[in-house]
């Protein structure tokens, strides 16, 4: 297995991240969340899980090991493909994911796109007892700053690595900056999640 990839970032594109590796470029394939924290040109680590296939073969890149282990235990359910386990890790944290299943919350697992109401009973039941418990901890974001502020260069760094033209890229970025400014701690997964809607509402 292919336990994570290092090195610098050669390309972004919706969904993928190439990193070159060795002189060889990996494509792998990441959520928004994960694509957001990534630069053209600058060195990346990646945990990653190989998903084997009889006609492909797909890595999937994830930003510790924790949402891989996170992915490989979703993607293992009955009915639960590597697209949709990726889809909820895309829309949720592992802790997020630990926290529904342990409140048996229903309605968060319904924020997935692909799962409905009655998809998300049975995967409170099969998920149960697997993810274990909440480990309590959220990594540490930079706060909203006077000037330029890093989410915001992250931001359209992401946007454009995604295909959107420049100009695009700063409208969007304009428009999250209300939400970026009321949250006590930048949430640029989120800010990406808010960007992309209002460029699909704009196109």
């Amino acid at each position: 297995m292919i336990a994570f990839v290092q090195g610098p970032v050669a390309a972004l594109s919706a969904g993928t991240a190439v990193v070159e590796v060795g002189g060889v470029g990996m494509a792998v394939q990441c959520t928004p969340t994960t694509l957001a924290a990534l630069r053209l040109g600058e060195p990346t680590r990646l945990a990653t899980s190989l998903v084997v296939r009889e006609d492909s073969l797909t890595l999937y890149g994830f930003a510790d090991d924790d949402e891989r282990a996170t992915f490989e235990v979703l993607q293992a359910a009955p009915g639960v493909g590597p697209r949709l386990a990726q889809a909820m890790l895309g829309v949720h944290s592992p802790d997020a994911l630990r926290v529904a299943v342990a409140q048996g919350d229903e309605r968060a697992l319904i924020k997935v796109p692909g799962i409905g109401k009655a998809k998300a009973a049975k995967l409170l039941l099969e998920y149960k007892d697997k993810l274990g418990a909440p480990h309590g901890s959220v990594p540490a974001q930079q706060p909203v700053a006077s000037g330029p502020a890093p989410w915001s260069e992250q931001l359209h760094a992401a946007l454009v690595g995604l295909g959107y033209a420049p100009r695009e890229a700063d409208e969007a970025v304009a428009a999250v900056t209300p939400e970026a400014e009321a949250q006590a701690r930048t949430d640029v997964g989120a800010l990406l999640k808010s960007a992309l809607r209002t460029l699909s509402r704009a196109r």
